[in-house]
């Protein structure tokens, strides 16, 4: 995805080619354990032949911008 930005003094935009972090969305699969699972998928369809929702897992999809890990 890229934005058009206004180019100071021109009144004009132009697209300058940039990728909006908010919109990079990835999807995973979350275990039953509540965990993710360690690995990546290309698609929403691969993740969803990889899980196994008879074992309680769920194809979920989230923006990796909001992707954080704390420890206290």
């Amino acid at each position: 995805m890229s934005t058009e930005v206004a180019q100071e003094g021109t009144g004009s935009t132009g697209d300058v080619g940039v990728d909006d972090p908010r919109e990079a969305i990835e999807v995973g699969v979350l275990r039953a354990n509540g965990r993710l699972a360690g690995r990546r998928f290309a698609s929403r369809a691969e993740a969803v032949a990889w899980a196994r929702p008879e074992e309680g897992d769920q194809v979920v999809e989230f923006n990796v911008l909001c992707e954080c890990s704390f420890t206290s």
